[in-house]
């Protein structure tokens, strides 16, 4: 017979998802950091682009801009929580039923005592 020790290494070392949970806080901070840091690795490589293309005023002006506003979109993005999912999870749903029952009021006076239908 296996021991509980030899089940134990067979498991998986993380649950799997079975709900509609949202992801733990540290995997929505672990993608915030991650995106943070690319921002500003674009906004570093706009800012020596617009350093490398100073006699090109234009071209100089518009890699100046992006990496004067990219700081404060990274910081931005990296508070913002993720959106919420829009999926419609798949859950039971008991059966409709077949046919709407009768009124039970309208059963009670068909049976009421003392009338008399006549033919």
């Amino acid at each position: 017979m296996a021991s509980s020790e030899q089940f134990a290494r067979l498991r998986r070392a993380e649950p799997v998802l079975i709900t509609e949970a949202a992801p733990s806080l540290a995997d929505q901070h672990a993608a915030r950091k991650r995106r943070y840091v690319i921002t500003m690795a674009v906004r570093l490589v706009s800012v020596v682009l617009a350093a490398a293309f100073y006699q090109v005023l234009w071209l100089a002006i518009t890699f100046a801009v992006l990496g004067t506003l990219l700081p404060w979109i990274a910081v931005v993005m990296a508070n913002d929580r993720p959106p919420k999912k829009k999926t419609d999870p798949h859950r039971y749903r008991p059966p409709a039923p077949d046919r709407i029952l009768d009124d039970p009021a309208a059963t009670r006076r068909a049976l009421e005592p003392g009338r008399v239908i006549e033919h």
